[in-house]
């Protein structure tokens, strides 16, 4: 078990911000250099192979530094909750006071509070633990701070129909949100401040653990000395759940994909602070026929034998009815024609539009009377080409 003063950063080599890349490969880096199989009977390189091994066990593990970090030191005894609770209080200068007078420590060593061989019973930790517990949560969950605490934001999927994600229009979503306290409108609690029951208005509350004495700020009142009544419509958390029914505007040639910010439509903030906001990720429907590629359209057309040899003006759909497209002679089966501009309205840019890609689909004839396949001898006679000559050359 780790010590109270060991500096694992410095044991690897590596500074307190340094990724968890750059402590793999420091680790990496000394146990090539300090493994047992390199230095064989070498008791200091052992010796170090096992410091480096225990401060990269610690600066591995993401919740072990984050309480090395906060404490100093780690120990598996230690709550992660509770080194937090104790380094929000360092941070806001509220270092509890402690009275060591008297007490015996012979029963530790310095790995982290467990007995030496000998020493004190394997219980002692347990009080040791409870003791320490004490300072770090407190003997009740502090009160929500009194500043202002923003909202934070809400991420939804919407699926829009085909037709609207083109041409625009309303759409509504059923969000699950937390809203404004109707009660104490977001200020989680009613009436004026009254005198802290807890620490009877100074702040600060003393705690005992066998013969050790603490002094730390009130948890009732976060060390103010004074207190308020708890919402009881919000139990001083200054929202409520909500359903609410949102709904938004669909800006014509939206995408697949796209988002939408709604300002304020997030949770709701605290002590009047903002609301979050809403993000909204668009899916939109399919549909029969056109298949959406960004602003682009898709769809095969089918087409006859003499139209793909001969040339021919077909009328085909767009998204905007009925226009008329010009098949080339000679056009092959799967070709691809461009009709420019049939496309979607950019919803960037409403001078852009998208075009209409048109997959040609060659329908050969199912022929049905001797006169029609008397024709297409003699149209094979005429052009007696080989397509596969190409084919057998490239083997």
């Amino acid at each position: 078990m780790p010590t109270t003063n060991k500096d694992y950063y410095a044991t690897l080599g590596v500074k307190r911000t340094a990724t968890a890349d750059e402590i793999r490969k420091a680790f990496r880096k000394q146990a090539r250099r300090y493994h047992p199989d390199v230095n064989p009977g070498d008791k200091r390189a052992e010796e170090k192979f096992k410091e480096i091994s225990e401060a990269n066990d610690v600066l591995s593990d993401e919740k072990k530094r984050k309480v090395y970090d906060q404490l100093g030191f780690y120990s598996d005894q230690v709550d992660p909750a509770q080194a937090e609770a104790y380094a929000r209080q360092q941070q806001a200068g509220a270092r509890p006071t402690v009275d060591f007078d008297g007490f015996d420590f012979s029963g530790f060593n310095g790995a982290g509070g467990h007995p030496q061989p000998g020493g004190g019973s394997s219980s002692t930790w347990g009080s040791f633990k409870d003791i320490f517990s004490g300072i770090f949560n407190g003997a009740h969950e502090p009160e929500q701070g009194a500043g202002p605490q923003p909202g934070t934001d809400l991420e939804y999927q919407v699926t829009v129909d085909f037709w609207t994600a083109i041409r625009g229009g309303q759409a509504r979503i059923q969000v699950n949100r937390q809203d404004s306290c109707p009660t104490c409108h977001g200020r989680t609690s009613t009436g004026g401040a009254m005198r802290c029951p807890e620490c009877d208005g100074s702040g600060q509350v003393t705690q005992m653990g066998g013969r050790m004495k603490f002094t730390i700020p009130c948890p009732q009142c976060n060390g103010t000395g004074k207190t308020s009544n708890r919402c009881m419509t919000c139990h001083g958390e200054g929202t409520v759940h909500a359903t609410e029914t949102v709904e938004f505007r669909i800006k014509a040639g939206t995408r697949d994909g796209q988002r939408i910010r709604l300002q304020g439509k997030g949770n709701a903030g605290v002590n009047g602070a903002a609301n979050g906001d809403l993000y909204l990720i668009v899916r939109t429907g399919s549909h029969p026929v056109f298949t959406r590629e960004g602003d682009d359209v898709h769809l095969t057309v089918p087409v006859t034998v003499p139209e793909a040899s001969l040339g021919a003006k077909v009328d085909v759909p767009t998204i905007d009815g009925r226009a008329q497209l010009k098949i080339p002679p000679g056009t092959q089966n799967g070709q691809k024609l461009r009709m420019r501009e049939r496309g979607v309205e950019s919803a960037t840019r409403s001078d852009q539009r998208g075009d209409q890609i048109v997959t040609i689909e060659v329908v050969v004839p199912h022929l049905q009377d001797e006169r029609s396949r008397e024709i297409m001898r003699e149209l094979a006679k005429l052009n007696n080409q080989d397509p596969r000559v190409r084919l057998f050359d490239k083997v």
